[in-house]
């Protein structure tokens, strides 16, 4: 044997195993590729390539491949909204995609950038300094109303705000009598805001519409929350990954009082004017409030888009689903393809005795969780329900519903229609108080 052969003896227990250890990992990164691929071409003949919100843009120049920011993605391994395909990572679920923003942190090489809309779809969204300051001094923006409609974003961007906020606050003067912030809405990043500025010390108060929570209070019943550990002021780490709306609600309740959060409800805003003193005049409902700095933590969904058809002022008509009990044995028509739409769809056809019909006016229902579109998909093989793709409410009649689908119209049997066809940006309210508003066609 040869001094060379006799050289190499000592590592040959361990050529073995590392020969099979690489084996393995080329094998699970070839089925991961080939999984890639097949969500990519599922999600595009299913027509559901369109991103709902914030999502990412790859540079293939720059990308490496390294699979990182699939790995950050929280929806991982659940949902393949990233993958790698021919050595280059891919939005390859756009609908699955909720603007987590893990992805572009995770990248090595700085290849991922963060966008609303797409060249095809634009986004509005109000204009904002890094500080969260919009173009009118003094008013601020955080949470869905800037896009950032996913629950920690949305807690994150309130915290942060506040800084901003305090930064604002340090070159202007006290003036007796003024709260030095007024946060519009009690969402989560309203209520997140509050927390940060009661840990300062700023004179603060929150004015809120409806009630504490803003739109998760009033998701159907035990509709599950897809959310993300977030930070709290006081209240520290919230640890949720994914719970209920009843949960959160109640935690969200309990923090409030136990922190004595300051919320005057229900009280809408409807204007703002800088007074003379250099402070702001808020118009509400209820008055007139006047505060050194205001933070719009308003929903996009707290003026909610209507069908504009002969009958939508009638009582039988809603904009969200509270009790499903309500509308036991009732003839139900759901419009919209959300993820709002199908699980009030759901959880009215749970409701024994309930007839559903569910009209949305694309061919499939791209803005969905795929859990909801299987869930769907299911409800209407047993027969307790209808689905009516590529249809559009024409008029809204006391007894009946009058539909189009295929250039032809019929009518359908009902008692009660149930709008989920999401909220308008209120570009008037944002532009009487002079605040720009872009049109985001696949840019930062």
């Amino acid at each position: 044997m040869t001094d060379s052969v006799m050289n190499w003896l000592p590592y040959a227990a361990y050529v073995a195993p590392a020969a099979w250890i690489l084996l393995r990992l080329g094998r699970s990164k070839t089925r991961r590729q080939h999984a890639a691929m097949n969500a990519f071409r599922e999600s595009r003949e299913a027509g559901l390539d369109s991103p709902a919100s914030l999502h990412p843009v790859i540079d293939h120049a720059k990308c490496i491949g390294c699979e990182a920011c699939v790995h950050a993605c929280p929806e991982y391994p659940n949902h393949n909204v990233l993958g790698v395909m021919r050595g280059k990572a891919h939005l390859v679920s756009p609908s699955d995609c909720i603007g987590h923003g893990a992805c572009k942190t995770a990248c090595p090489v700085g290849a991922i950038r963060l966008v609303f809309g797409t060249a095809e779809r634009g986004v509005d969204i109000p204009e904002v300094k890094p500080n969260f300051e919009t173009n009118v001094p003094g008013i601020f923006i955080a949470g869905e109303l800037g896009g950032m409609g996913l629950i920690r974003n949305a807690i994150e961007q309130g915290r942060q705000a506040v800084d901003g906020v305090k930064s604002y606050l340090g070159n202007t003067r006290p003036v007796p009598k003024v709260v030095d912030l007024l946060i519009v809405g009690a969402g989560p990043a309203g209520l997140s805001a509050a927390l940060a500025a009661k840990a300062s010390k700023l004179d603060y108060l929150v004015v809120e519409q409806d009630s504490l929570g803003g739109t998760v209070a009033h998701f159907p019943r035990r509709k599950l929350v897809m959310t993300a550990p977030a930070k709290l002021a006081l209240a520290g780490e919230m640890q949720f990954k994914e719970t209920t709306k009843e949960v959160l609600m109640d935690y969200w309740q309990n923090v409030a009082k136990r922190y004595q959060i300051k919320v005057a409800s229900p009280e809408r805003a409807t204007g703002i004017k800088p007074h003379s003193d250099g402070t702001l005049e808020v118009s509400t409902t209820k008055g007139v409030r006047r505060a050194r700095a205001v933070l719009l933590a308003l929903g996009r969904r707290g003026t909610p888009r209507k069908l504009g058809v002969p009958g939508e002022e009638l009582p039988k008509v809603a904009y969200r689903l509270a009790d499903p009990a309500e509308y036991a044995g009732k003839r139900m028509l759901v419009v919209g393809g959300g993820d709002s739409a199908l699980e009030a769809a759901l959880a009215l056809a749970e409701t024994p005795g309930t007839q559903v019909t569910v009209s949305y006016r694309s061919e499939s229902f791209s803005r969905a969780k795929p859990k909801n579109r299987a869930r769907i998909e299911d409800m209407e093989t047993k027969g307790n329900s209808r689905v009516l793709l590529e249809s559009n409410v024409v008029a809204i009649g006391k007894e009946k519903v009058r539909m189009a689908q295929g250039g032809k119209e019929f009518d359908l049997a009902n008692d009660y229609v149930i709008v989920c066809a999401g909220g308008e940006l209120p570009t008037p309210f944002l532009k009487q108080v002079g605040i720009n508003v872009e049109t985001k066609y696949g840019t930062e």
